[in-house]
C-alpha cells in the first residue's frame, strides 16, 4: 500500500526563471531592424542609390567641365547642382524602398504576425520610421557628400567649396530630402497597403503631377500651387540659389516636413483603427 502526501501549501512556488518577455520599444525596433536587413534586396537597393548618386555626379561633372551639357542640366552653372544630379534617380530608388518596407508586409501577410506580437500597433510604425530614417540618413550622407566631393574634384577650379554660401545647406538638404522621400514612400505603403498603388502614387504626386500642372494650368495658378508640391519644396532647400518659382529654403523645408507629418499621422490613425 502506497501513501501520497498532500502538497505543502505554505511553501511558495519557485519563481519562474524565464526572462520576462515584454514588448518594449527597444525590442520592437530590433525586430524591425532584423526584418529590414533580412531581405537581400534591401542592401542591393541602397547600393543602387549610392551608385546612382556618385555615378551621375561624375558623369555630369565630366561632361559640363568640358563645356558640354546634359539633359536636365542645360544652362546649369551651379557646381553644387551638377554634383547632385544623381538625386533625381536616387530618390526613385529610396522612395520604392520605403514603400516596400510597409506595403511588403501586407502583401506577404507578415503584418498579422507583427501586430499579434505588438498589439498596441503604433510602436510598429514608429520603429519602421526610426529604422528607415536612420539607415537612409547614414547611407545618404556618405553617398551625397561623396558625390559632392567627387564632382568638385572633376570640376577643379570651377568647383565649389562647402564653405561657400548655401553649399553646405544644399548638400545637407539633399540628404534630408532623400530620407524624407523614403518616409513618404513608407507612409503611402502603410496607407494604401499595396506596393504598385503606393509606388504609382508616390511618383505621380512628386514628379508627374507637377509637370502636368505646368501644361494644364494657367501660369498664375501654377506659380501659386507648384512650389508646394513635395518635390518642388525639396528643391527649395537643396538648391544653393532657389529661383523665383520656388519657396525660400526655410519655407520649403517646413512644407516638406508638413507633408511628412500629415501622411505619417494619417497612416498611424489608419493602422490603429483598421484591421490588417
Amino acid at each position: 500500500m502506497t501513501t501520497t502526501s498532500a502538497p505543502d501549501l505554505t511553501v511558495r512556488p519557485e519563481r519562474d526563471e524565464r526572462p520576462e518577455l515584454r514588448v518594449t520599444t527597444r525590442r520592437v525596433v530590433t525586430s524591425e531592424w532584423i526584418k529590414f536587413w533580412s531581405l537581400r534586396s534591401t542592401a542591393y537597393t541602397l547600393l543602387g542609390a549610392v551608385v546612382a548618386l556618385v555615378a551621375f555626379a561624375l558623369i555630369a561633372a565630366s561632361v559640363t567641365s568640358g563645356g558640354g551639357t546634359m539633359e536636365g542640366l542645360e544652362g546649369t552653372t551651379d557646381p553644387t547642382g551638377i554634383s547632385l544630379a544623381g538625386t533625381e534617380m536616387a530618390q526613385l530608388v529610396i522612395g520604392t524602398l520605403g514603400v516596400l518596407l510597409a506595403a511588403g508586409e501586407y502583401s506577404t501577410g507578415l503584418i498579422r504576425s507583427t501586430l499579434a506580437a505588438v498589439p498596441r500597433r503604433l510602436p510598429v510604425l514608429w520603429a519602421k520610421t526610426a529604422v528607415l530614417a536612420g539607415v537612409v540618413l547614414t547611407v545618404g550622407a556618405v553617398a551625397v557628400f561623396g558625390a559632392f566631393f567627387a564632382g568638385q574634384a572633376l570640376l577643379g577650379s570651377d568647383g565649389a567649396s562647402l564653405t561657400d554660401p548655401g553649399v553646405l545647406r544644399a548638400v545637407s538638404g539633399a540628404v534630408v530630402y532623400l530620407t524624407g522621400i523614403g518616409l513618404l514612400g513608407m507612409a503611402l505603403g502603410a496607407l494604401l497597403r499595396n506596393t504598385a498603388g503606393a509606388v504609382t502614387t508616390l511618383f505621380a504626386s512628386n514628379w508627374l503631377l507637377p509637370g502636368l500642372m505646368k501644361v494644364a494650368l494657367p501660369h498664375s495658378w501654377n506659380d501659386t500651387i507648384g512650389p508646394f508640391f513635395p518635390s518642388n519644396a525639396g528643391s527649395a532647400f537643396m538648391t544653393v540659389s532657389p529661383g523665383s518659382d520656388l519657396l525660400s529654403p526655410g519655407a520649403g523645408l517646413a512644407v516638406f516636413v508638413g507633408f511628412l507629418a500629415v501622411l505619417l499621422g494619417i497612416a498611424a490613425l489608419q493602422l490603429k483603427r483598421r484591421d490588417a
